[in-house]
């Protein structure tokens, strides 16, 4: 169910986390790290020094090397922002050998707002789940409407509505219910 809110923000509607899972999951290798914003890598070219270098990525997703001027990295994985540069480098340098090296993991930000001890935005090294993120914001307090908490996710233009179940997630059997976050998602709790 899809809904549009002032300002005309489309959110969409997504019960279940088999629904969650199956959005989350991309083409490529499952789990593979995708690169963020803010990211810092490594690019390391065989051999040529002047185009080896430790960038950052842009806010708009890009990194600038030599030769190849700007190049889009966030959402694509180490291998295949390689395959890419390689592809690129290949027109001035024969047989180019390039290593992608993550340096600095700083593109995963969860936000955690509303009834829990430490509302704030975390910025986190690696994959975590809602139940990992309630407990870096000092757990629920004792107004927290804990079947009705929402995890917003940007997909693009719009923002999907995710609904997460603390009861169920921490009874026995609910280890399913316990959703995977994605950077840039939000939890809030009522």
């Amino acid at each position: 169910m899809t809904r549009r809110l002032a300002g005309g923000l489309l959110v969409t509607m997504l019960v279940g986390a088999a629904t969650a899972a199956a959005e989350t999951s991309g083409p490529s290798v499952p789990g593979a790290y995708r690169i963020g914003p803010e990211d810092t890598l490594q690019i390391a070219v065989w051999k040529n020094d002047a185009i080896t270098k430790t960038v950052p990525v842009r806010p708009d997703g890009m990194i600038s090397l030599p030769l190849v001027n700007d190049i889009r990295a966030a959402g694509l994985t180490p291998m295949e922002l390689r395959d890419v540069l390689v592809q690129k480098l290949s027109e001035y340098i024969p047989t180019p050998e390039v290593s992608v090296i993550i340096t600095d993991v700083r593109s995963f930000k969860v936000s955690v707002l509303g009834e829990v001890a430490k509302p704030a935005r975390y910025e986190l090294k690696s994959g975590v789940t809602v139940l990992d993120v309630l407990a870096l914001a000092g757990g629920l307090n004792e107004f927290a409407a804990r079947s009705r908490i929402v995890i917003l996710r940007p997909n693009g233009l719009t923002t999907k509505r995710l609904l997460f179940n603390y009861n169920k997630a921490t009874a026995a059997g609910g280890e399913n219910e316990n959703l995977p976050l994605l950077p840039g998602d939000i939890v809030l709790v009522p």
